[in-house]
């Protein structure tokens, strides 16, 4: 294994949307600059590996005025959607993140955006798509209970990897890290904003593919040319959602700890919602983000009592039942009032 001689800096862009009461991350499945993958490329995928990316590119700055503009030229020209409202999210710049680092290539840092907006048609050079975020985070979905797979899977590999420590007090730590991420108690609550520390300690205990590819090549680099993931454990990770290519489920949870955390304070969730709304899609607009259910009242009078909503005298389209009112989000409140958020909705353990 060799030193890299370099760095470089690139910019990736979490696109976040919400169809149908489903939230959706835009991925790129092929990329054509120099930092692509090999799946990406289309060469064969080896194991735990994937061609699915958030857009992504080198900053340019010969034609990159802004990190952020240039992130938003990346999107465009890979999916042909362009973005309006962004914020940067984080910066990542851990070792081997990119495993062509092991072999001299150079550490690469990305400087991650955050954007919300509506789902629109894809075009550009990346085959990209629409994906449902929880297809690669699902235990972060908790609209229907707890998710099965918590306790099927998660909690006894938690378990083995709490009991394999080193010593008591490396054990009391990976035991109380686990129960503040999954509420592995019973009383504990699902904090929804710990999305990142989750995907983090999945990673620790190598209950993600990403983690034993990751270790797989760097033992390869090490000089152990057979090394490759343990079946058993790929089988075991493989019922934790979808992997992605370099570290970018990562950078999707730091996107879900993010968006979730605003949410409790600024009324971003209305971005993501046409100009006219029923109160009910709203609540499920913001249940789909959370990944937990809302109290139907207790959601309205919060929403009613801070103005965030006016009534628009419309009522929905015919349907089902009866015809509910429409509203639209009131701009003033943002005059009004420095803190407008929601809450953060805990979901008890046993729900």
């Amino acid at each position: 294994m060799t030193t890299p001689v370099a760095s470089m800096l690139t910019l990736a862009a979490v696109v976040v949307a919400v169809t149908e009461e489903v939230p959706r991350v835009l991925v790129a499945r092929r990329v054509h600059h120099g930092l692509a993958t090999p799946a990406q490329k289309g060469a064969p995928a080896v194991a735990a590996d994937s061609p699915d990316t958030l857009p992504f590119g080198p900053f340019e700055p010969e034609h990159h005025r802004t990190l952020d503009a240039g992130c938003r030229q990346w999107v465009e020209e890979q999916t042909g959607l362009t973005l309006r409202y962004v914020e940067q999210l984080y910066s990542f710049g851990g070792q081997h993140r990119d495993p062509r680092e092991l072999y001299d290539g150079p550490r690469v840092v990305t400087v991650a955006y955050l954007a919300l907006t509506q789902e629109a048609g894809l075009a550009g050079s990346a085959d990209a798509d629409w994906r449902d975020w929880y297809a690669f985070l699902p235990w972060e979905d908790w609209r229907d209970g707890r998710p099965a797979m918590i306790d099927a899977v998660i909690r006894p590999h938690l378990r083995e990897w709490i009991e394999s420590a080193e010593d008591d007090a490396a054990r009391d730590q990976r035991a109380e890290r686990a129960n503040l991420c999954f509420a592995l108690q019973g009383g504990a609550g699902f904090d929804p904003v710990r999305a990142l520390d989750r995907y983090e300690l999945l990673y620790s205990a190598a209950l993600v593919p990403e983690a034993l590819r990751d270790a797989a090549e760097l033992a390869r680099a090490q000089g152990n040319a057979a090394a490759a993931p343990d079946p058993v454990k790929l089988a075991v990770a493989a019922q934790l959602g979808a992997p992605m290519a370099l570290d970018n489920r990562r950078i999707l949870a730091s996107a879900l700890t993010r968006l979730r955390g605003k949410l409790a304070y600024r009324p971003v969730v209305f971005d993501l919602l046409p100009q006219m709304f029923t109160l009910l899609h709203l609540q499920r607009v913001v249940e789909a983000l959370f990944g937990t259910p809302l109290h139907k009242q207790n959601f309205r009078r919060t929403v009613i009592n801070l103005e965030l909503v006016e009534p628009t005298g419309r009522m929905e389209g015919a349907g089902r039942g009866r015809p509910a009112e429409l509203y639209r989000f009131r701009r003033e409140a943002l005059l009004e009032r420095r803190t407008l958020g929601i809450g953060v909705p805990i979901a008890r353990a046993g729900d």
